[in-house]
């Protein structure tokens, strides 16, 4: 049986929110109180989704323009400077593939990470 596009696509999207918000809860917030709802990871990713959709069809440099463009969504969202953007990235990078592999072992094919880059 299919799953319908919607579903798979809010799974996709869940799974980049889910990497973005641990990554962010860890790195940015374990020294404060009220971190980030895994809301506001979901629309980061939706955003860095845009972004990375958008600014990847320019020709020649789309790719390295797309990475930068969504590393700034990261920067924008997220309180800390340039290099805890980069670390964060990075580490929902990292979250994002083992949740995809997780998944994958779980019998759930085609899933990937919606609004991280590269899963």
């Amino acid at each position: 049986m299919r799953t319908p596009a919607v579903v798979g696509f809010a799974v996709n999207l869940l799974v980049g929110g889910v990497a973005l918000y641990a990554s962010a809860r860890y790195l940015v917030y374990r020294d404060r109180y009220g971190h980030g709802d895994v809301g506001h990871a979901v629309l980061t990713a939706v955003i860095g989704a845009v972004t990375w959709a958008v600014l990847s069809q320019v020709p020649l440099v789309g790719t390295v323009l797309a990475f930068v463009g969504w590393l700034g969504v990261v920067r924008f969202r997220y309180p800390g400077g340039w290099r805890k953007a980069v670390t964060l990235a990075a580490a929902a990078w990292a979250v994002a593939v083992v949740l995809v592999a997780v998944l994958s072992l779980a019998g759930l094919e085609a899933v990937s990470a919606v609004g991280v880059p590269g899963v």
